[in-house]
């Protein structure tokens, strides 16, 4: 187990220099410079604009620019933004109101999907079997943007019950947003979890479990549910990563001052090591919480072993 956390780490080398490439490349692609916009209606004088120019090293080739932002990230310098304010601090400032968010999140895509999946699996073609299907297929088919306004517009503003806007109550603001950012993932874990027990109940070993007289809900609990949580680990695992990264259309919607809204900013306004530093973060959570993922194999299911 030890030398495949091991190997696995090292493969994050690649992957993060390949990752971080790709977006800075992306970014230094987009039309327009971004030193003449911090001016706005009022021109900067040409000496500034120069002196601004080698400063962020933006006269440098796309290779060597990298190669400069590589050589001083190994060094914990993340960089500066064009206003001269430390990517490190930004990412201190916003990191924990996403990590925040995405803890509800993922509360409520577990808890709720998995009961709901068990639910309906254990009782195929019943009436919970078919609310979560429909349910389900709902909310996948509703975008994300128009779930975030009509939950803002229900909850908050109809009804009162959640604040709509900031975080200045505490956990409980990230209640509405979190629920909605969890949605269709939410929708997802239910129906997978709802597969896989529906599968697993028909299995020899829960049919042995049930001829020897065990009640049922050790049946349930102990036979099936274990065998069933190993894709639904995998997705969830996957998804805290995409959760932390992804949570753009969320956080602007509910004026959330987190990672999302960081990089919806900086892509605007066209802050390269802004958007790289907080992207290559996000690609480590990800492949982080994979690497989590891998390791709980081999606790659901004793019959996995990592070599």
């Amino acid at each position: 187990m030890g030398r495949y956390v091991a190997r696995r780490l090292l493969l994050t080398i690649p992957v993060l220099i390949g990752a971080s490439f790709l977006i800075f490349a992306m970014v230094y692609a987009l039309p327009g410079d971004p030193i003449r916009a911090l001016g706005g209606d009022r021109p900067l004088a040409p000496a500034v604009v120069a002196q601004l120019r080698d400063e962020y090293n933006l006269d440098d080739p796309l290779v060597v620019q990298y190669a400069k932002y590589v050589g001083d990230l190994l060094q914990g310098d993340f960089g500066t933004d064009f206003r001269g304010r430390e990517v490190l601090d930004t990412i201190e400032q916003r990191l924990p109101v996403t990590i925040q968010l995405a803890v509800v999140a993922i509360l409520f895509e577990a808890v709720i999907g998995i009961i709901a999946g068990v639910l309906a699996g254990i009782r195929r073609n019943g009436f919970l079997d078919n609310v979560v299907l429909v349910s389900s297929t709902i909310v996948v088919s509703v975008p994300i943007l128009v779930l975030a306004f009509v939950a803002q517009f229900v909850f908050g503003l109809q009804l009162g019950w959640f604040p709509i806007s900031g975080i200045g109550e505490g956990w409980y603001s990230f209640v509405l947003p979190g629920l909605v950012l969890a949605a269709g993932s939410l929708a997802y874990v239910a129906r997978l979890t709802r597969t896989s027990v529906a599968e697993n109940m028909r299995a020899d070993y829960v049919r042995t479990a049930k001829a020897k007289g065990l009640p049922r809900r050790t049946v349930i609990v102990r036979h099936t549910l274990r065998n069933s949580l190993i894709p639904v680990v995998t997705f969830i695992g996957a998804d805290i990563g995409t959760l932390m990264g992804g949570a753009i259309v969320t956080e602007s919607v509910f004026n959330l001052p987190g990672i999302g809204r960081a990089i919806f900013d900086a892509v605007r306004a066209q802050e390269g090591a802004v958007v790289v530093g907080i992207v290559t973060l996000m690609v480590f959570f990800f492949i982080f919480f994979n690497l989590v993922v891998d390791v709980l194999y081999a606790v659901l299911d004793p019959r996995i072993r990592y070599d």
